[in-house]
């Protein structure tokens, strides 16, 4: 099983779909706000989001659905990655409800090797999010530095421990 890409396997104009995607549920989205202490009652408080907001029920905070894809990319873009330098750009582009479904693909956009290090490169990814029913959620630009397969270390697999007694 792969486990990210190293830096030769990555190619302009590659797109990876992400699968599967995950459902987001109330107690998922209540969970995120008080872990990450983002209180606002349009994301824990039904009534206040009932009567007092356009949406007229509890939106998702962006920040979930902006992880949840994140984290749905990793086996496909950043596994093998030295480090995440930066996220150029994110956007929120429609609510996400609780009981939506979020799906995700990345599009490799540029890769560039390194100046100072040979063992490695850059490599600049978009991601974009939808819901089950294709309303683009979330786009989110982001370059991560990987390794080339020339300098790895090891086989490329997760650590995994040998069984006892077996």
């Amino acid at each position: 099983m792969q486990f990210g890409r190293y830096f030769e396997e990555f190619e302009i104009g590659a797109v990876y779909r992400h699968w599967p995607g995950k459902t987001i549920t109330e107690s998922d989205d209540h969970l995120f706000c008080l872990i990450t202490m983002n209180h606002h009652p349009l994301h824990l408080d039904a009534h206040y989001a009932e009567t007092s907001t356009a949406f007229g029920r509890n939106v998702v905070v962006g920040n979930l659905v902006y992880s949840l894809l994140l984290g749905m990319s990793v086996a496909d873009v950043s596994g093998k990655a030295i480090a995440n330098l930066e996220v150029e750009s994110l956007r929120h582009v429609a609510p996400t409800f609780h009981g939506d479904t979020i799906y995700g693909q990345t599009t490799v956009l540029d890769k560039k090797e390194s100046s100072s290090k040979p063992d490695r490169g850059v490599v600049t990814v978009e991601t974009r999010g939808y819901k089950q029913d294709g309303t683009l959620v979330c786009t989110f630009r982001r370059r991560v530095m990987v390794p080339k397969r020339a300098y790895a270390t090891d086989d490329g697999q997760p650590s995994f421990p040998e069984p006892a007694g077996g």
